[in-house]
């Protein structure tokens, strides 16, 4: 291997720039001239870059990386032993705990140093949390709160909400994990009474975040209705919390600036901070969020395991919950849970007798939303199981009315073929433009989720078609950029405005404006009302009658259009599907290729990581 080597890479869109620029800075650092630290350093970037939180050696070692241009011969990494030795010699890797630049642990993953840094604190605070219970739980306190807001049902079963409420008192770390309508927010607002009855006339400091400012919304309005009938005194229903902000705004992000102002040295004031859409999060975030707690504050984290993996490095609730793997809870923690609540867990118990990180994992497993014979919750379990056969047969077998698959039309005849569906879906909203209240829940009754952003099925050709469609029908006039009723999604954080990357508005006359009702942008607000914005003072923004998969996480949708691409792509996979099917309440429609669809169900999201090793290594 040599640099024109190097450069094929890069021509192949396998390194960017930047990972080659980092590369060469590593090999002057170094000192050494060395082609493998080149490459590792280059491809360790790229990795990153792409999701992963690191390079695995020894699975990367040997591969193939690409065919280069004509006649050139492909570009192949070293052997893994080599790879490692030379890499073991360089001045600019270290072993873990080392400040070099990269690190080197001793299952052969190289790391860029804040992303070990990072995993290595997140995983520390875990483990830390999850060795013992809280000793001022007072229980007897904690059985007559769980009997009073979770009353014994008719039936046997356990009821896991109930279980969620208990582990989350009983411990400092806690994941609820759970589908749509599995009733994660409500029961964080039992929660939330459970903990300040336990507080008694000490003052709890509770925040509600979570990743988004339209999942902060959700949040924030989801506890205000839940906790308006719980059974509980009134002092501490008016002692639960109702505002919620996104991570950033909760830890004071600096502009311009990848740090805030609350860290380790200047810690967060709050005894208990609850996440929702944890599944969103990202390693870089996470860790900086629990490094920023006091040493007694307890952390909630809400989300689907399932769902797809966060945009930025790392898939951090899935590595917490050992995806794809059950753990039952420890003897102790079982008997403890029997004595409080009754519940005898029998197969859920695992054969260890101290506290782990598996006492601190629940999964809700009862949807609220979905009855047992609903097809959208068939679906998700046949696609979550990598069974894609079996997903297309549920879809075709004209059993369920609430999923449909199509055949993806041409690129020529999408236009066609998505009229009616279009001019269906977004007309409600488009004729109610008068009132900006009840333009938000009509256009929340559709949308229309791709699998990718880019290509002719992707969102933004997408968005585009969209408004061909409607112009055609009448029902939007785009000669201007600006028109009423065109919906935006804010791409990235606005601290000024308080607006952040996911949070949707729509354009509409502003009758306060005067004789001329000029344009501004709506958004809904956590209180309910609208807050409103002259067009010209949002800075990154999109159309968004269609949106990618990924962006529509922490959304729900009356209905869902799901268009997958006509060829397959390494996003592809089981995640995105079950995700894009989960936005939907009532229906969702699925147009695409058996083939692709069959593929993208068989494939997992792959991210090299090293926290689940280190939270799970010894459990194994």
């Amino acid at each position: 291997m040599n640099m024109e080597d190097i450069d094929r890479l890069v021509d192949s869109g396998i390194l960017s720039f930047l990972d080659i620029h980092f590369a060469r800075f590593m090999v002057e650092l170094d000192g050494m001239e060395s082609l493998q630290v080149f490459l590792a350093a280059a491809l360790t970037s790229s990795h990153t870059r792409q999701g992963s939180v690191c390079l695995d050696l020894c699975e990367k070692g040997g591969d193939t990386l690409g065919g280069g241009k004509d006649k050139d011969e492909p570009v192949v990494c070293p052997d893994p032993e080599d790879w490692i030795g030379s890499l073991e010699k360089s001045s600019v890797v270290g072993k873990p705990g080392e400040f070099k630049p990269l690190v080197l642990d001793d299952r052969s993953r190289l790391y860029l140093y804040r992303y070990w840094e990072y995993q290595e604190k997140l995983a520390d605070f875990i483990t830390e949390r999850v060795r013992e219970d809280d000793e001022d739980t007072d229980l007897v306190l904690l059985k007559k709160g769980l009997d009073r807001l979770f009353p014994v049902s008719s039936g046997k079963d356990v009821d896991w909400q109930k279980v969620a409420a208990f582990t989350s008192i009983v411990k400092r770390f806690c994941v609820i994990s759970g589908g749509p309508g599995t009733g994660k927010t409500a029961t964080v607002a039992k929660i939330l009474a459970l903990a300040l009855e336990q507080a008694g006339p000490k003052k709890l400091k509770t925040a509600l975040a979570a990743p988004t400012g339209k999942a902060a919304a959700r949040l924030q309005e989801s506890i205000r209705l839940a906790k308006s009938q719980l059974d509980c005194p009134d002092i501490i229903k008016d002692a639960i919390p109702e505002e919620a902000s996104t991570i950033h705004r909760l830890l004071g992000a600096v502009s311009g600036s990848p740090y805030f102002r609350h860290n380790a040295e200047n810690r967060l004031f709050v005894d208990l901070v609850v996440v929702d859409e944890a599944s969103m999060v990202d390693l870089a975030l996470m860790s900086k969020l629990v490094q920023a707690l006091p040493t007694q504050a307890r952390l909630i984290l809400l989300g689907d395991k399932d769902q797809l993996a966060s945009v930025e490095a790392g898939a951090v609730l899935g590595d917490i919950c050992d995806a794809g793997k059950a753990h039952g809870f420890s003897r102790c923690f079982s008997r403890t849970l029997k004595a409080v609540t009754g519940y005898a867990l029998g197969q859920q118990t695992n054969e260890k007798d101290a506290p782990g990180i598996y006492d601190g994992i629940v999964q809700l497993q009862k949807s609220y939303r979905f009855v047992e014979k609903s097809g959208i919750r068939a679906l998700s379990r046949a696609v979550n199981a990598g069974d894609g056969d079996g997903a297309l047969d549920l879809i075709k077998s004209g059993k369920y009315r609430d999923i449909q698959w199509r055949d993806l039309p041409p690129r020529h005849g999408l236009a066609q073929r998505a009229k009616n569906a279009v001019a269906q879906g977004f007309g409600g909203y488009l004729r109610a433009i008068d009132d900006p209240l009840e333009i938000f829940r009509l256009f929340d009754r559709f949308r229309i989720l791709c699998a990718l952003r880019e290509g002719p099925y992707g969102s933004v050709a997408v968005n585009l078609l969209v408004e061909r469609i409607l112009k055609h029908e009448k029902l939007i006039d785009p000669r201007k950029k600006w028109y009423p009723g065109r919906p935006v999604l804010v791409t990235r954080n606005d601290y000024k405005l308080r607006l952040f990357n996911g949070d949707v508005g729509v354009v509409l006359p502003d009758r306060d404006s005067g004789p001329g009702n000029d344009l501004r942008v709506f958004f809904p607000s956590a209180e309910g009302m609208v807050r409103k914005f002259h067009p010209l003072r949002l800075s990154e923004y999109e159309t968004v009658y269609a949106v990618t998969v990924h962006k529509s996480q922490g959304s729900e949708f009356e209905k869902v259009l799901l268009l997958l691409p006509d060829t397959d792509s390494p996003v592809m996979t089981r995640e995105l599907i079950y995700t894009a099917i989960t936005r939907a309440k009532d229906s969702v429609e699925i147009w695409g290729d058996k083939n692709v669809f069959r593929t993208a169900v068989s494939r997992r999201i792959e991210r090299t990581s090293g926290l689940r090793d280190a939270l799970w290594g010894a459990v194994k």
